[in-house]
């Protein structure tokens, strides 16, 4: 089968290996029908963090189950499935508690999303099943669904830990795929006045269009004086969806004493001031999406009834084979996000 490899910064390709096979009980081996580029893959492609040479890549995806492990029961042969970056084994107590990002069982291994096929542990509870098959969809939904194997997961992840209630009025720092979701999120836990912080045309449209009141293109100082000039005293929820020191930092300024930052933007540096949360009785919440939880609570079934519509996150679509150019395009600023048609 084919699948992605890394092969150093700025580079990945295309190669034939053995097709997996169960290798646990909880496995479930699944054919992909349509995967995706994250942001978070361009860290290693732009070489800002490490990862081995000639490891294979990816971790959203969409597709049918073509086979499961002995004590996979919840998630039959031929089931259309969501396939979540994480795998929660719903029942330890970090799933327990919605948190299924932090799964205490997660599998010792498993396989890259960017290829023909998956294999893919925890499946008995970890998969998220969609009805019917994907013939019974529009493209658009389609698209949805690959969403909500991580970036939709994830801006909802940062607004649920931002608190963000009905009323609420909300900064949304990042303009990817993640943040455009947090925006959607926003929108659909009920926030009134949602600023986005952009400065990319396409992307505020965007942002506009899932549910944001107010853009705020300025960074630093003065993003954080135009937004205190919207709000008058800083917003109620913050959701950081960038990940570098500069946002954490600007996310905490920006919120009202008794604020919550929601961050999901992976970290970039180990440490950070944290002062001003004492100063400002900020609080700071988030982590690693629980998108199993969220999938089957909430986001699968938003879907479904058209209440979301997150797969607009993709600008451009490729094929498998096409892999450097979905990469490159993402890196060039070409495309929000870059959508991957491996089978049909």
């Amino acid at each position: 089968m084919k699948a992605t490899a890394f092969m150093g910064p700025g580079k990945v390709e295309i190669q034939e290996i053995a097709k997996p096979a169960i290798k646990n009980a909880g496995d479930a081996i699944i054919k992909v029908i349509r995967a995706s580029v994250c942001g978070s893959d361009l860290w290693w492609f732009r070489g800002l963090s490490e990862r081995p040479i000639n490891s294979f890549v990816g971790h959203e995806a969409i597709g049918i189950v073509e086979d499961v492990g002995d004590t996979v029961t919840n998630i039959q042969k031929g089931d259309f499935v969501i396939v979540p970056f994480t795998h929660g084994c719903g029942h330890c107590a970090a799933c327990l508690a919605g948190f299924d990002g932090n799964c205490l069982n997660p599998p010792a291994d498993g396989t890259g999303y960017q290829a023909e096929y998956i294999r893919y542990g925890n499946a008995n509870w970890g998969l998220v099943k969609i009805p019917g098959q994907p013939s019974d969809y529009s493209d658009e939904q389609l698209n949805s669904f690959v969403t909500l194997a991580d970036v939709m997961a994830t801006g909802y992840h940062a607004a649920i830990t931002a608190e963000v209630k009905p009323g609420s009025t909300v900064a949304v720092m990042g303009d990817g795929a993640v943040g455009l979701s947090g925006v959607l999120a926003a929108k659909l836990l009920g926030a009134k006045r949602i600023i986005a912080m952009s400065r990319h045309e396409d992307r505020q449209q965007l942002a506009l269009k899932f549910g944001a009141t107010d853009i705020v293109p300025e960074r630093d100082q003065a993003g954080i004086d135009h937004v205190l000039e919207l709000t008058g005293v800083g917003v109620d929820a913050v959701l950081e969806c960038v990940g570098t020191e500069q946002a954490v930092s600007t996310a905490v300024q920006l919120g009202r004493p008794g604020a919550v930052v929601g961050r999901v933007g992976v970290p970039q540096k180990e440490t950070m001031n944290t002062n001003n949360l004492f100063w400002r009785n900020i609080g700071l919440r988030g982590g690693i999406a629980a998108v199993t939880t969220y999938d089957k609570s909430r986001l699968l079934e938003a879907v479904l009834g058209g209440q979301i519509n997150p797969g607009l996150v993709f600008t451009k679509r490729f094929k498998l084979d096409d892999i450097q150019q979905a990469y490159e395009a993402m890196d060039r600023r070409e495309a929000i996000k870059s959508l991957l048609i491996v089978s049909e």
